[in-house]
C-alpha cells in the first residue's frame, strides 16, 4: 500500500518502530508500535456532535490485552477476555493522564482511545508502546490536540540508567520511572524506587527529556505527511450583557467564599452564590443556563488563584510549605492484627493490616503467565467520606490507582520472604476527604504494619503537592487541599523515607511543566516528608515486639525434595490428616519448603512435630514409641514408628518369652 508509513528510533539499546496506514484505516488515526516482538495496536475515534448535555471533556481511554498475545487461551468458563484487569486498568491510566492536558478544556466531543496489546514476548514492556501509539492516533487525526508526546521508562542496573529496560532487567532494576512529556516539558510521572534521593530523581528526569524531545522531533516529521487537518476548537463565545451581571452578582462573593478555611462551610457558600445568582439570571437569560454555570466556575477558579498567586495566600491561611496539623492513634480495633487511624487536616484514613499464610498470597494472571502476589493494598472512598450518598459498588479506577501508588510506596520496605514469610494485606478505608488521601494511606498503612509488629526496614510517609502557574509566576504548594488539587495546576505526589523517595506519581492540567519546577516540588516534597515522618515517629517509633495474639503465628520447616511425595501422600491423605488433627494450615512450596501456620502454639508445635516426622529417617538401633496398624498371624505385628513410616517386629521379638 502506497499510503503505508514506517518508520522506527533507537532509544539506548533498544529499536521501537511504528507503522501507519494499514489497519483500521476508519479511525481516525491508528497505529502499530513494535519493541522486539512486542506490538501493540492503538485507535482513536470521536463523535461528530458535541456533547452540550457535558460540562467537561468526555475521554475515555481503554488499554487491554488479549491472551492471544502470548500464545495463551483465557481461564475460566467463558474462555474469553473480561473485565479490565487491575494491570490493565493502570495502563489506561498513565495514558490518560499523558494525553489529556493537551486537549483544549472547551471541547465537548466524545473521544475515544482503544490501545490493544496483540503480541508480548515476555520481554519488553506494553504501556510505553500504548502510550507512543496514542500519541501518533491522536496527532495525525483531526482533532484539535496539541502533541506529540513521547515516553520512556528508565530503569537502573548496576548503578547505571537503562533505557527502557526489558523485563529481565526491571527484575533486577532498582528504580522504576515511567516518564510522559511534550518537547520540552514534563506531562506525567509514575516511579516505584529503593529510596533514591531528590537529586538522582532529577537526574532520570533529565535523561527521559532528552530522548522524549527525540521522540516528538520523529513523530513531528510524520504527521506532516500523514497527518489530516485539524478540526477548529470551539471557543467559549459568552454573550457580554450574560458575563457582566455574572461578575456584579457573583464576583465579590466568591472573594469571600474562597478566604473560607473549613471545607463544608466554604462548599455551602459556593453552593449558595451558583443557586442565588442561577435563580436571578435565568429569569432574564432562560437560554443562558451553560453559559452562567460556566462563568461562575470561572470565576471561582481565578479568584482562587488570585488569592495565591496576588496575595501570597492560602484558603484556609496556611503558608505554602505549610502541613495541615496532624493527629495519629495506632492499635484502634481491638481484633484487627494492625490499625492506625491516620488524621491530616480534613483527610482521615483508617488503615488496617492483616497478616496470613501463603495460602493467601494473590494469585495475578498477566500476559507472562501467572505468578503469586504476597503483598496486597487495597484502598476505598466511600461515598460518606465526602458527605455523598453514594453505593459501594466495587473498586473504579480512582481506587485502583491510589491503591497501588501506596502499595508500590511500601513495598521496597516490607522484610525479606526469608524474615518474615507472612502474606501481607493492607486496608485503607478513606473516612474523610479533603486532598491527598492517597497520601494519608501509605502513612497510615506503614504504621499499620508497625502496629502489627511486621519488621519493617523503615517508615514510609507520603505527600501531595501542588502547583498554580499563570505565564512566567509560579508557586508551589506543599500539603494540597481537595480545592488546591480541583483549582491548581498540578497533583505531585511523593512517597518515601527519611533516606530517599520510594514512589512518584505526578498529574497535570497545563501543558507540561518544567525541570525546575519539578526540582522545587521534589526538595519542597522532601522537607514536609520528614516533618510528617516525625510525627509518625512519635506515634510508634518502631514495629511492635510482639504481633497481636490473634494474628496467626507461622514456622517454616525445610525437608528433602524428595520426601515431599511422602508429606502429602496419595491423594493428599496425609497432608489432610495433619491439617485435622492439628488445626494448622500447611502449604508445601516445590523447594521443600513447609509454612505452617496457626492460631496458637499447641497447634502449630503438633502440626510441626509431624511434618517433620514425615521427612525424617527411621535410624538403626534407635528406641521408637509406636502403633500397631496391623497383626500378622505367626509373622508378627507392623508397628507405624513415624507417620506414613511402618516396620514388622518379628514375633520372635515382641516379647522375652513366646508368643
Amino acid at each position: 500500500m502506497s499510503n503505508v508509513e514506517k518508520l522506527e528510533i533507537q532509544i539506548g539499546d533498544k529499536k521501537i518502530s511504528f507503522e501507519v496506514g494499514e489497519v483500521a484505516r476508519q479511525a481516525t488515526g491508528a497505529a502499530f508500535v513494535r519493541m522486539g516482538e512486542s506490538v501493540v495496536l492503538v485507535a482513536a475515534a470521536h463523535g461528530t456532535k458535541p456533547r452540550e448535555d457535558r460540562d467537561f471533556f468526555p475521554l475515555t481511554v481503554d488499554y487491554r490485552e488479549r491472551t492471544y498475545a502470548a500464545g495463551r487461551i483465557p481461564g475460566g468458563f467463558f474462555k474469553r477476555e473480561g473485565k479490565a484487569r487491575d494491570n490493565e486498568v493502570l495502563t489506561s491510566r498513565i495514558i490518560d493522564r499523558s494525553v489529556r492536558p493537551l486537549f483544549p478544556e472547551t471541547l465537548r466531543l466524545e473521544v475515544q482511545l482503544s490501545a490493544i496489546a496483540m503480541s508480548h514476548d515476555g520481554l519488553h514492556d506494553l504501556d510505553i508502546l500504548a502510550v507512543l501509539g496514542a500519541s501518533i492516533s491522536l496527532g495525525m487525526s483531526a482533532l484539535p490536540w496539541n502533541g506529540p508526546i513521547g515516553a520512556i521508562r528508565i530503569g537502573r542496573v548496576d548503578e547505571r540508567f537503562v533505557l527502557n529496560p526489558n523485563l529481565d532487567e526491571q527484575e533486577r532494576s532498582t528504580m522504576d520511572l515511567v516518564v510522559a512529556g511534550k518537547k520540552g516539558s514534563i506531562l506525567m510521572v509514575e516511579s516505584g524506587a529503593y529510596e533514591y534521593s531528590e537529586e538522582m530523581l532529577v537526574e532520570a528526569l533529565t535523561i527521559a527529556q532528552a530522548e522524549i524531545d527525540r521522540l516528538c522531533d520523529l513523530q513531528i516529521d510524520l504527521f506532516k505527511r500523514v497527518g489530516k487537518a485539524k478540526m477548529e476548537a470551539p471557543a467559549a463565545v459568552v454573550p457580554e450583557e450574560i458575563s457582566r451581571k455574572v461578575n456584579e452578582l457573583a464576583r465579590d462573593r466568591f472573594k469571600e467564599a474562597v478566604r473560607t478555611a473549613d471545607k463544608g462551610a466554604r462548599e455551602a457558600l459556593v453552593a449558595q452564590i451558583q443557586k442565588d445568582v442561577k435563580d436571578k439570571m435565568t429569569v432574564e437569560f432562560p437560554d443562558g443556563v451553560a453559559h452562567i454555570r460556566g462563568l461562575l466556575e470561572t470565576i471561582e477558579y481565578e479568584e482562587a488563584r488570585r488569592l495565591i498567586l496576588d496575595e501570597n495566600r492560602r484558603t484556609d491561611g496556611r503558608g505554602f510549605e505549610e502541613v495541615r496539623p496532624i493527629t495519629i492513634r495506632t492499635g484502634v480495633l481491638p481484633r484487627t492484627h494492625g490499625s492506625t487511624l491516620f488524621t491530616r487536616g480534613q483527610t482521615q484514613a483508617l488503615a488496617v493490616a492483616t497478616l496470613g499464610s501463603p495460602a493467601d498470597q494473590q494469585i495475578m494472571d498477566v500476559l507472562e503467565g501467572e505468578y503469586k502476589e504476597r503483598f496486597m493494598l487495597h484502598y476505598n472512598f466511600p461515598g460518606f467520606s465526602t458527605g455523598e450518598p453514594k453505593p459501594e459498588r466495587g473498586p473504579g479506577r480512582r481506587e485502583v490507582g491510589h491503591g497501588a501508588l501506596a502499595r508500590r510506596a511500601i513495598l521496597p520496605l516490607l522484610p525479606d520472604p526469608e524474615v518474615f514469610p507472612y502474606t501481607l494485606r493492607v486496608v485503607s478505608d478513606i473516612l474523610e476527604s479533603n486532598g491527598s488521601s492517597s497520601m494519608a494511606s501509605i502513612c497510615g498503612g506503614s504504621l499499620a504494619l508497625f502496629d502489627a509488629g511486621v519488621p519493617m526496614k523503615k517508615a514510609c510517609a507520603g505527600m501531595a503537592m501542588g502547583l498554580v502557574k499563570e505565564g512566567d509566576k509560579w508557586v508551589v504548594l506543599t500539603d494540597i487541599m481537595g480545592m488546591e488539587d480541583h483549582l491548581g495546576d498540578m497533583d505531585f505526589k511523593v512517597a518515601g523515607t527519611t533516606d530517599g523517595v520510594t514512589a512518584l506519581q505526578m498529574d497535570i492540567k497545563i501543558e507540561g511543566i518544567s525541570i525546575e519546577i519539578m526540582k522545587t516540588a521534589l526538595e519542597q516534597a522532601k522537607r514536609a516528608r520528614l516533618f510528617v515522618l516525625g510525627k509518625m515517629n512519635e506515634a510508634l517509633s518502631t514495629p511492635r515486639g510482639e504481633m497481636s495474639p490473634h494474628a496467626p503465628r507461622m514456622e517454616v520447616v525445610q525437608i528433602p525434595v524428595a520426601k515431599i511425595g511422602a508429606l502429602i501422600g496419595p491423594g493428599g491423605k496425609n497432608i489432610r490428616r495433619i491439617i485435622e488433627e492439628s488445626g494448622a494450615q500447611v502449604d508445601v512450596e516445590d523447594d521443600g519448603k513447609v509454612y505452617i501456620t496457626a492460631l496458637d502454639r499447641s497447634s502449630l508445635e503438633t502440626a510441626k512435630h509431624q511434618v517433620e516426622s514425615y521427612a525424617a529417617e527411621v535410624e538403626l538401633g534407635k528406641i521408637y514409641k509406636g502403633t500397631v496398624v496391623r497383626i500378622m498371624p505367626k509373622l508378627g505385628a507392623f508397628v507405624e514408628v513415624m507417620p506414613g513410616k511402618d516396620g514388622l517386629v518379628h514375633i520372635s521379638q515382641l516379647d522375652v518369652n513366646r508368643v
